[in-house]
Order: C-alpha cells, then sequence, then structure tokens
C-alpha cells in the first residue's frame, strides 16, 4: 500500500478527507453506484470523505477490514443505507436485522448449511443443471442470454433444495419481480445520501413496490400450504417453522419466516447466477482456461457422467469461479454504521461513520494483485491463495456476518459448470465486454450473450 496505517504510531487520530463533488457523486449513484466509488480506493489502503453530514470510510487495506469486521464487528450495524434499500422485500430476515434477532435467527437456519446437508444435496444441484444441460441440447441458432439462462438454473436449485418444490412457485415472474425491485436501486442510494424521506417517488419505484407484494404474498402462500398440509421435510422452510429463540422460546411468525425466505430466495440463487454468467462469458474469452477445465472434468468423471463424489475433486473448476467473483464479486460493496466509537489502525472512529468495503475495488487493488485486470485462475491455487491476506479476497464478505451461504453457492457453481461444460464449449457473441453495473448485485449493463458449440 501506497500509506500503511498499521505502521502508525502514537494515539489515535483524525482521518485525512478527500474532497468530493455532491452532485457528481449523486449523479453517479443514480447511474451506476460502482461510479460513485473514489478513484482513490483502487490504490489506496483507505478514503476518509464527509458528505451530507455524514463521515463516509472506505476500506482496501484487508488488514484493516480485517480489524473492521471482526475485530470490532460489534462496533458495526448494518445502518440505514441497508434497511432503505432492502428493508421493504427482506424486513427483519438475516440479512438486515441486527443484534440478537440476528443471531438467533443464524442459528436456526445453520444447520442447513453444514457440510454434511449440503454434500446430500449436491444430486439435485447437478440434476438442475442436467436439465439446463438438455434444454441447451435443442437449442438451435440464436446467442444465449447467460444471466437469464444461470437464473433459472439457480432458481431451481433453490427452490428444490431449501423450499422442497417450492409448491408450483411462477418462476419467470419471480424472476422479472426480482428484476423490477432491484432496478431502481441507484435512486435510492441518492435519496438516501441527501437524507430524502423513504416516502419519496423516483423511478421504478411503483413497479419495486408491486414486487414486494407479490413476491411476499406468494412465500406467503407457501408457508400457508405447508402449515396446513401437515408434511414433514427437511428443508429450509420447515427449519423456519420450528425455529425458537433459545433465551426466549417464540417462535418466528409467518411475516419473520417470509423475511428469511426472500433473502435466501432473492440473494441466495442471484448472486451465484451473476457469479456463473460472469464466469461463462470470461471462458468463452479465454479458450485456454476453458481447454484446461475441459480436461479436468474428462479426467474426474473418466468420461462418464457428473456425479456428487466428483464435484469436490473439481479444483480447477473452483479456481476459475473464484477468479470470476475476484473481478465480478456478485455483492460488490459491503456497507457498516459504526454504533460506537472505536480505533482501527491509528485512527479514532465515531459513532454513527458509514463504513464501506468496496469489495469490487479491493478485488482489483493495485496493491493487491499483480496485472488486477488480467483473468487468471492460478491467483487461486493453493500456494497463491496461503501466500496472500485472508481479507484480499471476500467475495462472500467477512466476519460473523459472512455468507451463511457461501459453501452452498461454490459447490453449486462447480456442478453447474461441470455439467455444462461436459457437452459444450462457449464462445464470445458480444464484443466488447458490457460494463458491471451494481444493483444491489453486480449484473452486467447489458446482457451477456455466448454461442455454444456441442463439443
Amino acid at each position: 500500500m501506497k500509506a500503511s496505517v498499521n505502521a502508525a504510531t502514537g494515539s489515535p487520530g483524525a482521518f485525512p478527507l478527500t474532497p468530493r463533488s455532491m452532485p457528481r457523486v449523486l449523479l453517479s449513484l443514480i447511474r451506476n453506484p460502482l461510479d460513485a466509488l473514489p478513484l482513490q480506493i483502487f490504490d489506496e489502503p483507505f478514503v476518509f470523505t464527509q458528505m451530507a453530514g455524514k463521515s463516509r470510510l472506505y476500506l482496501a487495506d484487508p488488514e484493516l477490514i480485517y480489524q473492521a469486521l471482526v475485530r470490532n464487528s460489534d462496533a458495526l450495524g448494518k445502518g440505514e443505507d441497508v434497511q432503505r434499500l432492502l428493508g421493504p422485500a427482506l424486513g427483519e430476515g438475516i440479512l438486515t436485522s441486527d443484534g440478537a434477532h440476528w443471531k438467533w435467527q443464524r442459528q436456526s437456519v445453520a444447520a442447513a448449511f453444514r457440510h454434511e446437508k449440503l454434500l446430500e444435496l449436491q444430486p439435485a444441484m447437478i440434476a438442475a443443471a442436467e436439465r439446463r444441460r438438455d434444454l441447451w441440447l435443442a437449442h438451435k441458432g440464436k446467442p444465449l442470454d447467460l444471466c437469464q439462462e444461470m437464473m433459472r438454473t439457480t432458481f431451481d436449485i433453490i427452490v428444490e433444495t431449501m423450499m422442497s418444490g417450492g409448491d408450483g412457485i411462477d418462476v419467470d415472474r419471480v424472476e422479472r419481480n426480482i428484476t423490477n425491485y432491484l432496478k431502481p436501486t441507484g435512486w435510492k442510494f441518492a435519496l438516501g445520501l441527501v437524507g430524502a424521506p423513504s416516502w419519496m417517488p423516483h423511478p421504478g419505484k411503483e413497479k419495486a413496490r408491486a414486487a414486494v407484494i407479490f413476491l411476499r404474498a406468494t412465500l406467503g402462500k407457501v408457508i400457508a400450504e405447508r402449515r396446513t398440509s401437515g408434511l414433514e421435510r427437511q428443508d429450509l422452510v420447515s427449519m423456519l417453522l420450528e425455529a425458537a429463540d433459545p433465551e426466549t422460546g417464540r417462535m418466528m411468525t409467518d411475516e419473520e419466516i417470509i423475511d428469511n425466505l426472500m433473502t435466501f430466495i432473492t440473494a441466495g440463487h442471484e448472486t451465484t447466477a451473476l457469479g456463473l454468467a460472469w464466469t461463462l462469458h470470461l471462458l468463452a474469452r479465454h479458450q485456454d482456461c476453458q481447454a484446461r477445465l475441459f480436461d479436468e472434468i474428462a479426467t474426474v468423471t473418466e468420461g462418464g457422467p457428473l456425479l456428487a463424489e466428483h464435484v469436490g475433486k473439481l479444483t480447477y473448476a473452483r479456481q476459475v469461479f473464484s477468479e470470476s467473483m475476484r473481478l465480478y464479486p456478485p455483492a460488490p460493496v459491503i456497507s457498516r454504521t459504526a454504533i460506537r466509537e472505536f480505533t482501527l489502525g491509528a485512527y479514532r472512529i465515531p459513532a454513527d461513520t458509514i463504513l464501506y468495503v468496496p469489495i469490487y475495488a479491493v478485488h482489483r487493488h493495485a496493491a493487491l494483485w499483480e496485472d488486477p485486470l488480467a483473468f487468471d485462475p492460478e491467483r487461486f491455487d493453493p500456494e497463491a491463495t496461503r501466500s496472500r491476506h485472508r481479507f484480499a479476497f471476500m467475495p462472500f464478505g467477512a466476519g460473523p456476518r459472512v455468507c451463511i451461504g457461501n459453501g452452498f453457492a461454490m459447490m453449486e457453481a462447480v456442478a453447474i459448470l461441470a455439467t455444462l461444460l461436459q457437452k459444450f464449449r462457449v464462445t464470445s457473441a458480444s464484443e466488447p465486454s458490457p460494463k458491471p453495473v451494481m444493483k444491489v448485485t453486480l449484473r452486467p449493463m447489458h446482457p451477456l450473450p455466448i454461442n455454444l458449440i456441442k463439443r
């Protein structure tokens, strides 16, 4: 790093300020919140600004990130930005809540994401990927939209594995409504920055509101049917229905169950789908990496169908997916708010400071990665990974609030890649690569089309 705050000595002090233009930041937020990141954060360990009466700290130094998100996690809350953006859809679920309410909800679903449980889900992941592969085998002619294809694949998996089939959920309508909800993200960020009330109209607001009503009503029907059916199923819905706070003994209300199902369905499938879409897009542009992946799949499967026991052996496939998430982290920014004063490195962080960990910038930081814009899965071979700071790569977040589904997502992504690429080679159908845009998750500004070549 150009400036090492870790080497600083003396009593905690105040951060040096980086001036920013409010009109320019607001316009960037509306167009694409990624463009509102201060450019210095791609080269410097931190950037400290003040805007709209709030202190804002951007962190890119892995050691400072560790100190903030792990050692001082109790000093940080989700804050107003997260509530404004996700609260209407996700309520007080595991992603948006704080304190004891967050803790008992996380404990309630932890068993669903233990490694041994995930191993049981691998056949369902492979089966969903095989259904997509068979549709691709019947496809003729036009390029495919990667985001749409991967969204449907991962949605099938999460509904099958977490909701035992979902009782007839309309996948296409759910997908459209998730998109409608996320579309005005930039406006929500911009209005939040200037302290505008949440009821203020903005483009896309009514569609987003209607989307929330539809999505939550859809899940409400699933819960009602499960309660009346009396069927016992070993899935996430059953876990939430049976969850009890260990301190008070109270059960989750239907609204709280909906909060958490919304979290896992929207966040859970969208992030993996986007990671896979960007991965296949990158492989289409790097045929040498694709060829090496073909060889690994053929060696591990010995030319037969992909089986559950093969997934853990596909180490290069994991490297490819990891490198894709480095360049295009599905959740590109973490935000927190200091609920009390604490010390970070050589500096005192006042209460109410808004803290950002721009994962997108950390993953492309000039001091952390050699040739950071290049696609190179070798960065994630075991030796290279061991030599790097753990918090230089954090596509699933960090600390106590690290994504509970990270193991599920990695297993799912490898299974889908291997199943599809047993039968197809992919080539790029667009030039140049579309710009990434932040809509909570990291979507391409334009579709990601690919051409399929049967192998």
